[in-house]
């Protein structure tokens, strides 16, 4: 899913591409361009046209 490219449009947020995308999974890291975006930022944080948008799944165990 990372790679495949998502429609841009203005005032597209990072939460906007995990629901776009499905990300249901609680525990996710995102960046965009290389820099990290805060979970509590998701709903605020616009993603530029063009930028790379990186998800990824944090996983625990023992």
């Amino acid at each position: 899913m990372n790679d495949e490219p998502l429609p841009w449009r203005a005032g597209l947020t990072v939460a906007d591409v995990l629901r776009e995308r499905e990300f249901v999974f609680p525990l996710l890291v995102v960046s965009i361009d290389g820099v990290h975006v805060p979970r509590d930022a998701f709903a605020a944080t616009a993603v530029p046209d063009g930028a790379v948008v990186v998800v990824m799944h944090l996983m625990s165990g023992g």
